[in-house]
């Protein structure tokens, strides 16, 4: 008999994959999966891994799906006014190795890392800095790294920036600019099992670790800490905070953002 449940389909899935579907919040993950499933018609559990097997296009359709890519240019902007004007000073302050290193974790189609790179060239007009953008979805990078977006994507973006970095195509797309792309490095890369930048100065990760178990955040949380440096900054999103921060060895800075000691 052939078993069709989500428990053998996590398995098969990890197998076939390497995404590990039980360090995501099980009933949040079974309702998106089960509505992917029925706009495919299909049955069930086992007859759906079939499916991925027989047809690469379609598990890469159902990947980018499952790791829910949302993201938009200047999304929260108090909280990108408090990185402007009290975070970014610190960390020029304190560095003495002469290049900020930036990770945006999770960064999906490129809105965020940008975004950083826009703001770190107003603060670092000589363009010491580097920034490390990753996602687990090999076709997101694809995406960001083509640095074309809608007009509804850069909504928030203040007008300083959009007239400064980008241009517009003939179809009406923002076009991110050659000078401000060379900056970010975009790399595919998997929060729960590859290894941690190091030696960072601060670490983006906003609204990701939201869809994760509390055993997930928790390794995640400590590898970050080991990816900072010494009073090198965590940024988290608006829905998130990091209860008992001290255990990780980071303390509060201002809401959302959280230092190394």
């Amino acid at each position: 008999m052939v078993l069709d449940t989500y428990e053998d389909f996590k398995v098969k899935f990890y197998k076939y994959t390497g995404l590990d579907l039980n360090c995501y919040k099980e009933a949040q993950m079974k309702r998106r999966i089960e509505s992917f499933l029925s706009k495919k018609n299909c049955s069930g559990y086992a007859e759906f891994m079939r499916m991925l097997e027989d047809d690469r296009k379609l598990c890469d359709e159902f990947t980018t799906y499952l790791t829910i890519n949302v993201s938009e240019f200047y999304r929260n902007p108090n909280q990108w006014s408090i990185l402007e004007t009290v975070v970014i000073p610190e960390l020029i302050k304190n560095n003495s190795s002469g290049s900020i290193k930036i990770w945006s974790a999770a960064c999906s189609t490129g809105d965020e890392p940008y975004t950083l790179a826009m703001v770190f060239n107003e603060m670092c007009p000589r363009g010491n800095f580097e920034i490390i953008a990753t996602d687990i979805d090999m076709d997101i990078i694809r995406v960001a790294k083509k640095g074309r977006y809608s007009e509804r994507s850069i909504k928030g973006l203040p007008n300083k920036y959009i007239d400064k970095y980008f241009s517009r195509n003939l179809d009406g797309e923002y076009i991110i600019s050659d000078r401000l792309k060379q900056f970010v490095t975009f790399k595919q890369h998997n929060l729960l099992s590859d290894r941690f930048p190091s030696d960072v100065d601060l670490v983006v990760c906003r609204n990701v670790l939201i869809y994760f178990t509390e055993d997930a955040k928790d390794m995640i949380y400590r590898n970050m800490y080991k990816s900072l440096k010494k009073d090198g900054v965590l940024f988290i999103g608006s829905t998130e905070q990091i209860m008992g921060s001290r255990d990780y060895g980071l303390q509060p800075l201002r809401s959302f953002f959280y230092r190394k000691f």
